[in-house]
């Protein structure tokens, strides 16, 4: 029907945060809940199970037990064709936003997005539009128009934010906790920022942070 609700269905394996943004959700009477799923095999075999459940919106994160968010999606779109995926995660390097979206996610959002924009991202999604959460557009800006640039340039914020905690001898856990960000997301971009400043360690990197020869 013309005014029926927009069906959202979750998948997240962390329930404050899915209790969190569902019952946010079910606030805006625009909007259904229609489930909330620890993995995406829970998903799918929910959806096997439940001919009549169709949802139109998935909020999908990527780290997940079992299958990845990722690895998900071709999976999660053959049974619902017309679904519109929107990842919201912790991870936000710039080749993991490029598989989710090449996948077929059409939005990309940071679990540090306020759920107001969350809600947002959902309608703008519903008439056919996509959505980035700021941070995470720019890093794809970045890295589209900057791999030919050398040093700081480079760098994207957040790498130049792990560089300079780096510098202040602060672990990998510390500067996760610090940024919001993944474990895996620091080294991921520790990696990257070796491979742009041409160094083989922490200690060479830093070096050059503090020389200035960015």
């Amino acid at each position: 029907m013309e005014n029926s609700p927009l069906r959202v269905s979750m998948i997240e394996d962390d329930q404050s945060i899915s209790v969190c943004v569902s019952t946010y959700i079910s606030l805006h009477e625009e909007l259904e809940m229609d489930g909330c799923f620890i993995s995406v095999e829970a998903f799918l075999k929910h959806s096997q199970a439940k001919i009549d459940f169709r949802p139109k919106i998935l909020l999908l994160d990527i780290g997940l037990p079992g299958m990845s968010g990722i690895e998900g999606i071709p999976q999660i779109k053959q049974l619902h064709d017309d679904i519109d995926i929107i990842m919201l995660t912790t991870y936000e390097e710039e080749d993991v936003i490029l598989k989710a979206l090449c996948a077929g996610a059409c939005s990309y959002l940071s679990k540090s997005t306020g759920l107001s924009d969350i809600v947002e991202s959902i309608k703008i999604v519903s008439k056919g539009g996509s959505y980035m959460s700021p941070g995470i557009a720019r890093e794809i800006v970045k890295y589209l128009v900057g791999g030919k640039k050398s040093g700081a340039r480079c760098l994207s914020p957040r790498q130049n934010e792990i560089l300079h905690a780096l510098s202040e001898g602060k672990s990998y856990k510390n500067i996760a906790k610090d940024l919001y960000i993944s474990f895996e997301t620091v080294k991921t971009h520790v990696k990257r920022i070796y491979k742009i400043l041409e160094v083989n360690n922490r200690t060479s990197a830093v070096s050059k942070y503090l020389k200035g020869e960015l």
